[in-house]
């Protein structure tokens, strides 16, 4: 099994990253104030306006620890990585299958299965902690009893467009009861629906915010088994976009980013006090209360679960990776189907 390194997240404004042996040293004004080990990371995240060394930049490279830069609000920027070291026989296979209609959707089958399976049960465990007889917890129930009937049906679907008009029911009905899955009563942390580009509520910036976040360990997982992250199934290609990551996010974010996101509001963690407002709408995470959030994520990611496929106890942290050999086992004939990520 694959162990889980680290992600390191920069947020300080006005850091310089280097190199001192085999260390990551951050200074600020002259001073250090942090130091890791460079073999125990996986990747590093900066936030904004942070610097690095052309030194730390190539060991890192050197090492495999891909380099991303976000702004200061947490929207993607640059990825800077090593040479690819991709199988190129995977990759064609890949790319023989996206350009495959039949074998595409069923890919996009499979994995908008694992989606809907997991919004369902997002949706269950709301219900379940609202109580008996509450108005809250009936609608849920009601949502999570039309998101579970999806399913069925995506099985049965062979055309693209009709599987994507599908999955946009599902994400309607499971959005439009998400903020019944809220239990406190300020109105400004309240849920009105899904929004973004900018988001314009505190939940929609945090839903954003954590979407990059898994997007970008995503993206690193299918890089690491061989495969394309641009080349998708479900999301088309376009220029700049990591479609294939995005695709393997589907599933993962009721279980990660959404549980976190309500988990981190219903708990108190974050207060209105915790996001900024902007004139043209915009709503951003403040920047001390980004690093409690970044926190929390990876405090996330080391809680174990089980994997229904593997039948085996994992970190959360480790789901990507195993998705993504999952898919690379499927295209290479060494599965007949992809085992989407089934939350329990």
């Amino acid at each position: 099994m694959r162990r889980q390194l680290n992600t390191v997240y920069v947020t300080t404004e006005g850091a310089w990253l280097r190199k001192d042996g085999e260390n990551l040293v951050m200074e600020l004004e002259r001073e250090e104030r942090a130091r890791i080990p460079i073999h125990l990371l996986e990747g590093l995240v900066c936030f904004g306006r942070v610097a690095l060394s052309p030194s730390l930049m190539g060991h890192c490279l050197e090492k495999g620890v891909a380099i991303s830069h976000l702004s200061a609000h947490g929207r993607f920027l640059a990825r800077v990585e090593g040479p690819v070291s991709g199988n190129v026989l995977l990759r064609r296979e890949q790319y023989r299958c996206s350009d495959d209609p039949e074998k595409t959707a069923e890919i996009v089958q499979h994995l908008l299965v694992g989606k809907t399976h997991n919004q369902r049960t997002a949706l269950v465990r709301g219900a379940r902690e609202a109580g008996v007889g509450i108005d809250r917890a009936t609608a849920l129930r009601h949502a999570a009893d039309r998101v579970g009937r999806i399913p069925r049906r995506l099985l049965v679907e062979r055309d693209i467009d009709r599987l994507r008009g599908l999955e946009g029911d599902a994400a309607q009905t499971y959005f439009s009861a998400f903020d019944h899955l809220i239990r406190v009563d300020e109105p400004r942390l309240r849920f009105a629906g899904r929004n973004r580009r900018p988001p314009r509520d505190p939940v929609n910036a945090l839903l954003s915010f954590f979407y990059t976040l898994l997007t970008h360990d995503v993206r690193s997982a299918l890089e690491t088994v061989g495969l394309d992250p641009a080349v998708g199934f479900l999301h088309r290609d376009r220029p700049g976009r990591p479609s294939l990551a995005l695709d393997l996010s589907e599933e993962l974010r009721p279980v990660l980013a959404d549980r976190l996101t309500l988990s981190m509001i219903n708990r108190r963690q974050l207060s209105v006090e915790d996001f900024h407002w902007y004139e043209n709408g915009a709503v951003m995470i403040e920047d001390g209360a980004r690093k409690r959030v970044l926190t929390a994520y990876q405090e996330r990611k080391r809680e174990e679960l089980t994997h229904a496929f593997l039948e085996e106890r994992i970190p959360l942290g480790l789901v990507p990776y195993v998705q993504a050999q999952l898919l690379a086992r499927h295209l290479r004939g060494d599965l007949n189907r992809y085992p989407p990520f089934l939350w329990r």
